[in-house]
């Protein structure tokens, strides 16, 4: 898609987890493309819990994301979903851009519940934590409650000075997908399509043009000029790391590579005296015995190579 489209850039926000994040980058980097790399994660704040998006501008920031989205689920029981306090935002945001959610996010369930004030404050505390990289989201997907919300948030904007962005929830690429996706949410929240009372997203959820972008905030530009400016911003992508492998030692002492050697020599000895029935004095001169032996050095030698060793000797 991104090849087909020329996509300059592209973000993901996996919830609770950065699962796809390296696959994401090393994908669409290949066909040019800029990955962005985020998540969402659920913070609580009080009684209420949502979802707010963290976006990681660069190495340092995408550590951070990582601790966050790990202690989700590491510090609470194990009845409880993966989810932080709202507190833990303010520690360290360095490499890190923050926005302000969805209607279903965080800010968003506080804002239906009339909690204006707080939201207010909360506003307040994480702009002066995280500067100009902490941003209002405005929305149109027509889902409930939305105008409402923008509003509320443009009136923030403009009395705390916070900087406010165009944002796209993105869960398909093209609007025929629609149907597929609601369905998908009933399967997701065990319900049926035909009830009432359930998870509804508008048909607006797919992956929007420049130009369907910038007709549907045409009112509001500097939002197009932030969301155009962010990846700017962003100069991180995951990349692949040779694997960090334990290193295993003896209590007598040497090293792993000849702990494997001597393991992997006992071994074939042992099983030529079991199954050929030829005793250790006799194994020097064994044609048959010599040639496994070539064998088993050639791949301990590749084995040694590649550093696996520890590898071998903690499965055995």
């Amino acid at each position: 898609f991104c090849k087909e489209k020329k996509i300059p850039c592209l973000g993901i926000s996996d919830t609770s987890n950065l699962c796809g994040a390296l696959e994401f980058a090393e994908n669409i980097s290949k066909v040019g493309t800029q990955p962005i790399i985020g998540t969402q994660i659920y913070f609580r704040f009080e009684d209420t819990t949502g979802l707010l998006p963290l976006i990681a501008l660069n190495e340092n920031g995408y550590k951070r994301i990582i601790e966050l989205s790990s202690r989700s689920y590491l510090e609470n029981d194990a009845l409880s979903d993966p989810h932080l306090d709202v507190k833990d935002l303010l520690i360290d945001t360095e490499g890190v851009s923050l926005l302000s959610g969805t209607i279903q996010g965080l800010f968003g369930k506080l804002f239906e519940k009339g909690r204006l004030d707080e939201i207010s404050k909360l506003y307040r505390s994480l702009s002066s934590k995280f500067n100009d990289n902490f941003y209002l989201e405005i929305q149109r997907h027509g889902d409930q409650n939305e105008i409402a919300f923008e509003k509320f948030n443009l009136e923030q904007s403009l009395k705390i000075q916070i900087p406010i962005i165009a944002t796209n929830e993105v869960y398909y690429l093209t609007p025929d997908m629609h149907e597929a996706h609601d369905a998908l949410t009933c399967i997701g929240s065990k319900t049926y399509v035909n009830e009432k009372n359930r998870i509804k997203y508008s048909n607006q959820h797919y992956f929007k043009s420049n130009e369907e972008m910038s007709k549907l905030f045409s009112d509001l530009p500097e939002a197009l000029e932030n969301n155009f400016n962010l990846p700017f911003k962003c100069n991180f992508r995951p990349q692949f790391s040779k694997p960090v492998l334990p290193n295993i030692s003896s209590e007598k002492g040497g090293n792993a590579d000849e702990m494997l050697k001597k393991d992997s020599l006992d071994g074939l000895k042992e099983k030529f005296q079991k199954v050929f029935k030829i005793e250790e004095n006799n194994l020097k001169t064994d044609d048959k015995f010599l040639k496994y032996k070539d064998r088993l050095d050639h791949e301990l030698k590749i084995i040694i190579e590649m550093k696996y060793p520890s590898y071998f000797l903690i499965v055995s």
